[in-house]
């Protein structure tokens, strides 16, 4: 079934040459995020040619334009419907703060008023061509509640649209065709380049419970016509959704992160509440069939993240039954300190034991990295996307006043 909207008519608005930050027409159809075949059919459905989708993808993801008046390969005809009929809106910027280290980070208000929020992170050398990795949402908020993420605090509100997850994307690259204060209004569109080189599926949200929005949005980073990422650049990360798992192996070919956290069941209930549905051993079998059994020469590895938190899992005894668990299974584990945020129950494991528990790792033969702590001082940090800006939430709201209730016996 297309998820490509009738477009409606109505009277063109005045166009001007300036990024539209706000849907001013709720009843164009977004192009934003649709994939070449829904523009295709797009196109189709309006009486045009589908090879309008290919000239129009380039036009937003390789040159940032947003303005149909300025797609001058397209007849005028043709660009006066798509202004009557549809528009390319990423979602509004409501607060964006820029740390010293380099990471960037923006708060979107998307439609009815939530909010999310997208962190880019720069590589150590922070060279101006360096690598620069995005942290992208794909929900508003996270529904798996695992007991260390502030996100999970907030509850689940709604799963973001294919314009709401390549839209952060599209300001993430905007972002450095303008000045730190500058508004996206002020971007030279002749100076547009894709900067972003590689993005993680890792901000708030489970992204397999977002499933088709998700894998659109990537099949357009991926797309040589769009922003043309290398399939190892592009890193989806899952807590466990297993049916979902066997799914996009069949589907896409980027890289997989599993949100681990703990070496046995026991300890992973409690961690990650999905693992009493998709215990160790069937999220393991996924993760063998996504490496070994599909594309397996693609598919080089998975990383493993683990988060540490003090006397919880970052034991000896945790470390060897980790490696127990792992197996065979070509993995790239990733030590993330533990970012203690306010009321959690976890504190954060020392740097002694850190080393101690990766030392084990390595010696048993798998690569092992210690994540390097990046824009703490604008709340940048993993588990810090909690949305302070604003937290509208009810169950954040019992959350918070179940605390109080404590606080006060």
């Amino acid at each position: 079934m297309s998820n490509v909207q009738t477009p409606v008519q109505h009277v063109p608005a005045k166009t001007t040459k300036s990024i539209k930050l706000v849907d001013e027409a709720q009843a164009k159809t977004n192009l934003l995020g649709m994939t070449q075949a829904q523009l295709a059919e797009y196109f189709k459905g309006i009486g045009e040619k589908p090879f309008r989708s290919t000239q129009v993808i380039k036009w937003i993801y390789q040159q940032g334009v947003t303005d149909f008046e300025q797609m001058t390969n397209l007849s005028k005809s043709l660009r006066d419907k798509l202004s009557a009929n549809a528009c390319v809106i990423p979602p509004k910027v409501i607060h964006r703060q820029y740390s010293d280290d380099g990471t960037r980070k923006w708060v979107f208000e998307v439609t009815g008023g939530s909010l999310v929020e997208t962190v880019l992170i720069p590589a150590d050398d922070s060279k101006l061509n360096g690598r620069k990795t995005l942290c992208i949402s794909s929900q508003v908020g996270c529904a798996l509640d695992c007991s260390f993420c502030s996100t999970g605090k907030q509850g689940f509100e709604r799963d973001l649209t294919a314009a709401e997850i390549l839209g952060q994307l599209w300001v993430a690259n905007a972002s450095y065709m303008t000045n730190e204060n500058d508004s996206l209004d002020n971007v030279d569109h002749s100076l547009w380049e894709n900067n972003v080189t590689n993005v993680v599926m890792m901000g708030m949200g489970e992204p397999l419970l977002n499933y088709r929005p998700v894998v659109s949005s990537m099949e357009l980073m991926l797309s040589d016509h769009a922003y043309g990422l290398s399939k190892r650049r592009v890193t989806l990360s899952t807590s466990g959704v297993v049916p979902k798992m066997y799914e996009l192996a069949q589907e896409l070919d980027v890289a997989l992160a599993i949100s681990l956290h703990a070496p046995n069941d026991e300890l992973r209930n409690e961690l990650v509440p999905i693992n009493k549905k998709y215990p160790l051993e069937q999220l393991m079998a996924a993760a063998r069939n996504y490496v070994f059994e599909v594309n397996p020469r693609h598919k080089k590895h998975v990383t493993i993240e683990y988060v540490m938190l003090d006397g919880v899992n970052d034991s000896n005894e945790h470390a060897e039954q980790l490696v127990a668990l792992l197996g065979d299974l070509p993995s790239k584990i990733n030590l993330i300190p533990f970012n203690p945020f306010p009321h959690a129950n976890y504190d954060k494991s020392s740097n002694n034991r850190i080393h101690a528990f990766s030392n084990i790792l390595s010696e048993a033969g798998f690569v092992c990295t210690i994540r390097q702590t990046r824009g703490d001082d604008i709340d940048a940090a993993c588990g810090q996307l909690v949305g302070q800006v604003a937290d509208r939430t009810r169950r954040s709201a019992a959350w918070q006043q179940s605390i109080k209730d404590r606080e006060d016996i």
